[in-house]
Parts: C-alpha cells; sequence; structure tokens
C-alpha cells in the first residue's frame, strides 16, 4: 500500500491535521491508530475531582475519524524513513510521500518501582488514565484525614500542571466538607518551582499558600512501598541527592511518560532517553528527514505537551507538509504557543497562556487570565470540551 500521506496516530494532534489536509484538498490521506476510543483527556482533571463523568470525555474513534481518510485500525510497529515505510502489527506496509508522527505517548509506570503496585491499592490512583481518573475521586471524597501526598515528575509529561489540579481539586473538597484541618498535604515534583511562568506562578503559590500545602521542589519520585504506604522521593539540592520516604494515606502520582518503544527506539527518535522526535521547533520538521513532521506530545519542541500546543501546532504542519510536497520551502511557523488551565478550586481556573519565551500570551481580548476567574471554570467545563469536539477536531480552527 502507498498512500501521498500517512499520519501515524490518531489523537487530537493526527485527527486535526487530517481533517485540514482534507479540507486543502489532499484526497490520498492514512491514519494508523488501533484505538476504539478516543477521549477528551484535559477533562479527567474534573473527573477526578468530582465534577464531571468519564463518559462525557469519551467518544467512538469511527465518529471523529474524517471522512474520506483511510483509517488502519492497527498499531504501528517499525518505521523505516530511509525507505518511506510504516509497518503495523498485523503486517501491513504503507508507504509514503509525507508522513506525520503524532503517536502521543505513553505511562511509564515501570519507571518508578512499586508505583503500578501502588495504584491498584485502595490508597493510590491517578488521573492520567481513563480507568483510574474515577477512582481518584473516590479515594478523595472517603477520606477523613491524614496524609495525602501528590507527585509529578521533573521530566516532561502531558498536562505538566494536571497534578497540581488534582491537588487544588481535593484541597478544595476537603475545606467544603470540614476534612482539611485533619490531613497534612504535600505537593512534590522534580520540577524546580511551581510553575516556569513568573506572572503565573506568583497566583498558584498563593493558591498553594491558601490550602496550606506543603511543596517541595525538585523532588523525584523514585519508588512506591504499596504495603507500607510509603512513597519514596530524591530530593536533589546543594549536598547532592539525598533519599526521603513519606508515609501516606493517599497518593496522586503523575508517572513518568515517554515515546512508545516503536518510536523510541526507531531511527526517527533523538537523544533523549524519553524517546522525543526532533524537530525545528519553529517549522515542526524532522531535523533529518524533511519530508516527516512531527507534533503534539511525541515531539521535543520545548514547550509544554497540552491539547492547546496542538490547536496551534497542527496548521503549521499541514502549510509546510503542503509546501513541502510543492517542492517549496517551510512557510510557516510555531511560537510555542501552549495553555494550562489551572483548576485551583470548584468554580474558579487560572488560564495560562505562554509561548516559547514563558511570557503570558492571552488570548482572549479584554479579559485579565492572570487571576483566578469563574468565566475561565466554564471555558474549561462546558467551551473548550464543546470547540474540542465540534471545531478542532474537523479542522474548523
Amino acid at each position: 500500500m502507498h498512500h501521498r500521506i500517512v499520519i501515524v496516530g490518531g489523537g487530537s494532534a493526527g485527527i486535526s491535521v487530517a481533517a485540514r489536509l482534507l479540507r486543502a484538498g489532499e484526497n490520498d490521506v492514512a491514519i494508523v491508530d488501533p484505538a476504539a476510543d478516543h477521549y477528551y483527556q484535559p477533562l479527567w482533571t474534573l473527573v477526578g475531582g468530582g465534577v464531571e463523568s468519564i463518559e462525557r470525555s469519551r467518544r467512538l474513534q469511527s465518529t471523529v475519524m474524517p471522512k474520506g481518510v483511510r483509517w488502519l485500525q492497527d498499531a504501528a510497529v517499525e518505521i523505516d524513513p530511509d525507505t518511506r515505510q510504516v509497518t503495523t502489527a498485523s503486517g501491513a506496509r504503507l508507504g509514503y510521500d509525507a508522513l506525520v508522527l503524532c503517536t502521543g505517548i505513553e505511562m511509564a509506570w515501570d519507571l518508578v518501582p512499586g508505583l503500578a503496585e501502588a495504584v491498584a491499592t485502595p490508597f493510590a490512583a491517578s488521573n492520567y488514565t481513563a480507568e483510574l481518573a474515577p477512582k481518584t475521586w473516590e479515594l478523595v471524597r472517603r477520606f477523613r484525614g491524614g496524609h495525602a501526598v501528590f507527585a509529578a515528575p521533573g521530566s516532561p509529561i502531558k498536562c505538566p500542571g494536571a497534578p497540581q489540579k488534582a491537588a487544588y481539586l481535593a484541597c478544595d473538597h476537603w475545606q467544603r466538607t470540614g476534612v482539611r484541618a485533619n490531613a497534612e498535604v504535600t505537593f512534590a515534583t522534580g520540577a524546580g518551582g511551581i510553575f516556569g511562568v513568573p506572572e503565573f506562578a506568583r497566583v498558584l503559590e498563593t493558591v498553594v499558600a491558601r490550602y496550606g500545602i506543603d511543596t517541595r521542589f525538585s523532588s523525584e519520585l523514585v519508588e512506591v512501598d504499596p504495603g507500607a504506604r510509603e512513597a519514596v522521593f530524591e530530593t536533589s539540592g546543594p549536598e547532592g541527592k539525598q533519599r526521603t520516604s513519606i508515609p501516606y494515606d493517599l497518593l496522586h502520582a503523575a508517572p513518568p511518560q515517554r515515546a512508545p518503544a516503536f518510536v523510541r527506539e526507531g531511527p526517527l527518535a533523538g537523544s533523549s532517553p524519553f524517546g522525543w522526535v526532533p524537530v525545528d521547533r519553529h517549522t515542526l520538521r524532522h531535523v533529518t528527514y524533511p519530508e516527516v513532521f512531527c507534533l503534539g506530545d511525541v515531539c521535543d519542541a520545548p514547550t509544554s505537551k497540552t491539547g492547546a500546543a496542538v490547536r496551534r501546532q497542527a496548521p503549521v504542519v499541514v502549510a509546510n507538509l503542503l509546501a513541502g510536497l510543492a517542492g517549496r520551502p517551510p512557510v510557516a511557523r510555531y511560537d510555542g504557543s501552549a495553555a494550562c488551565p489551572f483548576t485551583t478550586a470548584r468554580g474558579k481556573v487560572l488560564l495560562a497562556e505562554f509561548d516559547y519565551s514563558l511570557a503570558p500570551r492571552p488570548s482572549i481580548p479584554f479579559i485579565d487570565t492572570t487571576k483566578e476567574r469563574t468565566d475561565m471554570w466554564l471555558l474549561k467545563r462546558y467551551g473548550l470540551p464543546a470547540y474540542y469536539w465540534r471545531v478542532m477536531l474537523r479542522g474548523l480552527d
């Protein structure tokens, strides 16, 4: 089989790019993706906070696949950029003129010994999977006191603000129900601070203070003992690395994340141990193979791995891919635009929008988005999901 354009990955990036290509007049586009369901993953924070159901985040993949695209419901297992071929788990081989790689990333539970076993117990969960996000709410709802620990890795993960959001929504619920006075809450992250954009970091520091959360930076979760209910953190400081065990009665953990094995072990990956695909950060074209473009969580563009980033990346990839097929140089540039709507409480969201410069880049006029706002909560809960399903996945923006 041969297609003019092959897209590996049918998540937000793959579907958006395919829809835009069809609207641009391309009629020989194939998507390789095995999933039967398609998720709007940003809603999982609200699922873990007891605000939304997991079902509201899910639709059948067949209902969002653009009409006119050939969908191979199969998993890619190998890409040979020299022969321009994609091999699937069933043994199919697809040739291409141009390739779009947007596989998303996988949860690397194995990089933290004991973490996978911990989330199988009644004391730990994670908002990072559809199966575990509802469990987060059950643990928060049943919690009556003790030590609640929220952990995030320092390495790149999808929606890096999500572990904080879980802590804020949990604390908000415990304050409303009178449980907060009986709880000790720790937020530990391998990152060096609460957030990389100072204007938003200052607001988040007031949120942390309001809830009385003990924050521990440069503290990486390296092991979990689910039997003893202890989380082990390795903290980096002037005196070197030190390990500390923290007992927990509730643990919410974001696992380390990495590219799928066939990507990180293949020729398109760079030198990162996580297998990120190296691209020109403005054109999103592969640094070695000009007919390959990469966007979304799996590329190494130095910005947050969020759906908002995909929204800005997709039109750039389409414009530059079509230019390449026509023998022209790249014409569009991605400026690193990304966003993170921090749910700081039920009914309040801090909408952090920024670019490569790590300066605020608000997209909504006449509104001060450097403050916690109720209207941004309504946008997060209702507006953005509607936009995702009805506009973004259809290539309309």
